[in-house]
């Protein structure tokens, strides 16, 4: 007789640039975890270079019926995603049960509509690929747009940073009684900044932007009340970190007492690094979805660091289990 009855079973792996938010990751599960239950490894997930740049990634260990948890931010180089796209395809063909893609920081985020003519779309170019690679679920954070889950052909668990900054914002509101504000950079950023004062019960400000081109800020003008405010700057990017310094110092210009940033994706491109060094900036939170770039460590002296791995954590067992995961973000 053929049993067809296969094991539920959890099997973790990281790619190379997402190797030190995994490893943290697998930490926090271990400690969340019945003590009775097996201790939880990332899987060996071996990855064959070759001279001309080419690499292969393979599974040192059967994943036969797994279900499959394969760690990568798209961060640049695109090598990250190519990666990625070439493990979900190894996965697969080593037949396991399902993959999902964990996906902290997902790139390209920012091409999701043709807002130029011909230009491409590259958020949902890259959801086909994870399409066509054979993900069966994706799990990522703070997407640059809500609406780019509408992307994807499959299950998208989408976590929020909120979850860990609404408690380092609450010990400033207590820090600062009544003179907390919050800010969006942009016109863009307004929900979400909204989302948070509405849950701290805050005055906002919203910073009118306009460009002279790419990446290049022409005017910042802050609409709402400045003067004697402490304000935090809330976005889910930062870039070069034009926008962020310019409307930073734009607060401190016209009277405030103090400007800070909270940012989920430290992508810190370019002069990103000296920029906020030099800027009216005292503290810029980021988390763990991208690192520091360690060639940089002399201007680290403003960031703080919120590592979101007890957040995937709890997300990967909740999604694991077959549990809802909504109920984890009061935003």
């Amino acid at each position: 007789m053929i049993n067809n009855m296969h094991e539920h079973r959890l099997a973790l792996f990281t790619c190379d640039a997402s190797r030190y938010f995994a490893e943290k990751v697998v930490a926090a599960m271990n400690r969340m975890k019945d003590p009775e239950e097996p201790e939880i490894v990332l899987g060996p997930l071996e990855v064959a270079r070759f001279s001309d740049g080419e690499f292969q990634p393979s599974f040192a260990e059967s994943v036969r019926g797994a279900t499959c948890f394969i760690i990568q931010s798209t961060f640049p180089t695109s090598d990250n995603l190519m990666e990625l796209l070439l493990s979900i395809d190894a996965a697969k063909r080593a037949s396991a049960d399902q993959v999902i893609a964990v996906i902290p920081y997902y790139g390209w985020a920012r091409q999701d509509r043709k807002d130029k003519p011909r230009v491409s779309i590259g958020a949902k170019l890259v959801a086909n690929m994870l399409k066509v690679a054979g993900t069966d679920g994706l799990m990522t954070c703070d997407l640059h747009a809500d609406q780019i889950q509408g992307f994807f052909d499959f299950p998208v668990n989408h976590l929020y940073a909120s979850y860990d900054f609404l408690a380092i914002l609450k010990k400033l509101q207590r820090e600062f009684k009544d003179t907390l504000t919050l800010a969006a950079p942009d016109m863009g950023g307004a929900k979400r900044v909204h989302a948070y004062a509405k849950n701290l019960h805050t005055p906002v400000v919203i910073c009118h932007k306009t460009r002279a081109k790419a990446n290049v800020v022409e005017r910042i003008t802050p609409i709402g009340e400045v003067e004697g405010r402490d304000i935090v700057i809330v976005d889910d990017i930062i870039d070069t970190a034009g926008t962020l310094t310019e409307a930073a110092n734009e607060l401190l210009k016209r009277g405030a007492r103090s400007v800070r940033a909270f940012a989920t994706h430290p992508v810190l491109s370019g002069p990103a690094y000296e920029r906020i060094e030099k800027s009216a900036l005292s503290e810029v939170y980021v988390t763990d979805t991208i690192p520091l770039n360690p060639d940089k460590k002399e201007y680290w002296g403003k960031f703080r660091v919120v590592s979101l791995a007890d957040t995937f954590a709890r997300m990967i067992l909740r999604v694991y289990n077959y549990q809802p995961i909504s109920s984890e973000f009061p935003l």
